[in-house]
């Protein structure tokens, strides 16, 4: 039989469901927020461009590694500069750079981009060749 009295309303429901909403709604704006959390204003940044498999494992770099370096960042194995105080992992825009890097192997370049750091490991992200 149909009933034609209208259920009450659940308060408790209905606060729960507006408290997911606007948990789902506000969201991507505090993990906007937490990704940016670490990360210093733009920089540049000199130094020698090195593979980081051969440099962090055995300390290889400069000019008697070009070729093996400029080999596997063409390979795909992360790329970073070695400047004076510490060494960065290089990424572009979201993207590996090793294309446009992998001919600068071994050779001191600036970049320019936003530096994060995390547990030790220092970033260079959105990063652009500022001189050769």
């Amino acid at each position: 039989m149909f009933n034609a009295r209208p259920k009450s309303l659940d308060v408790s429901k209905v606060t729960a469901a507006v408290a997911v909403s606007t948990a789902l709604v506000l969201s991507p704006f505090a993990f906007a927020q937490e990704h940016g959390k670490d990360a210093v204003a733009t920089q540049e940044i000199t130094g020698e461009v090195v593979d980081m498999m051969c440099y962090i494992d055995h300390g290889a770099a400069g000019e008697k590694h070009a070729a093996c370096a400029a080999k596997c960042i063409k390979g795909g194995g992360p790329v970073g500069i070695k400047s004076a105080e510490k060494t960065y992992l290089i990424i572009g825009e979201h993207k590996p750079m090793n294309d446009e890097l992998a001919q600068y192997a071994a050779k001191t370049i600036t970049v320019k981009g936003k530096v994060a750091e995390r547990d030790g490991i220092s970033l260079i992200e959105n990063a652009e060749i500022v001189k050769k």
